[in-house]
């Protein structure tokens, strides 16, 4: 039996949080030959919703445009619902901001790839991601140090 000490990890639900796709300026954009440039940002939050219960949201928009003209912009937030207790606390940074979004994200590339091929476009699919460098550059840039993100 589990005693009130023992550490808990446990994912209570992964969500859809938000999505949203713009395409203004089609039809006429559609007729372009060229390639568009692809933009694609990345981000991590994490909030308390309850006692040792943490939501934690990987966000994504891609951006595509020909010269200045947008021909598609993708918003996305997906969420994770996560049970966190009894976790020593030099560890919660890590797990918050490595291991949960490591298990959401897979979930959101899905989805942003789904829907820019629902819009009519090729996939456009999020590479991988190496959450643990990215929470240790947002570790170094929070610490305001001498450390340069890479």
């Amino acid at each position: 039996m589990a005693t009130e000490d023992t550490p808990v990890f446990q994912i209570q639900r992964v969500y859809l949080k938000d999505m949203s796709l713009e395409q203004p300026n089609s039809p006429a954009i559609l007729l372009e030959q060229e390639q568009p440039n692809v933009d694609i940002q990345l981000g991590v939050e994490a909030n308390p919703v309850a006692e040792g219960v943490f939501e934690i949201a990987v966000t994504a928009t891609v951006q595509t445009k020909i010269k200045d003209k947008t021909v598609f912009l993708v918003e996305a937030k997906q969420a994770g619902i996560f049970e966190i207790r009894n976790i020593p606390e030099d560890q919660m940074g890590a797990i918050v901001g490595i291991a949960c979004p490591q298990i959401v994200y897979p979930y959101l590339r899905g989805n942003v790839a789904d829907v820019i091929t629902r819009a009519g476009f090729p996939p456009v699919h999020l590479a991988e991601i190496n959450f643990q460098a990215m929470y240790e550059q947002q570790q170094a840039a929070a610490q305001g140090g001498n450390e340069t993100a890479q």
